[in-house]
């Protein structure tokens, strides 16, 4: 496996893991993940089939079910590649006041 690939999936693994945790996950690590996505593509590394299967594996591993069971079978038409759906629990919210 080519060492941007095998970087790539470590970071999908710890932004996955961190989400599944309830952790924020700062947005530059997605970004940067994404353009390293991107990057394996157009350099031949690696081809979208295989990194959106690589990423669905190691997103079963961290919330035990597949990217289309939790955003459905079309995820990739509103998360387009390289995109990566990597979305965070939503806070609680209080209110501050009385109203």
């Amino acid at each position: 496996m080519h060492l941007l690939v095998e970087e790539l999936q470590g970071r999908w693994q710890l932004m996955f893991a961190a989400l599944a945790r309830g952790d924020d996950l700062p947005p530059g690590r997605r970004l940067r993940a994404e353009g390293m996505a991107e990057a394996a593509v157009l350099t031949g590394v690696a081809d979208q089939d295989a990194l959106d299967k690589a990423m669905d594996r190691i997103f079963r591993e961290a919330f035990g079910r597949c990217l289309a069971e939790q955003f459905g079978d079309d995820w990739r038409s509103f998360s387009p590649f390289p995109e990566i759906p990597a979305v965070a629990h939503r806070a609680p919210v209080y209110p501050s006041t009385a109203d």
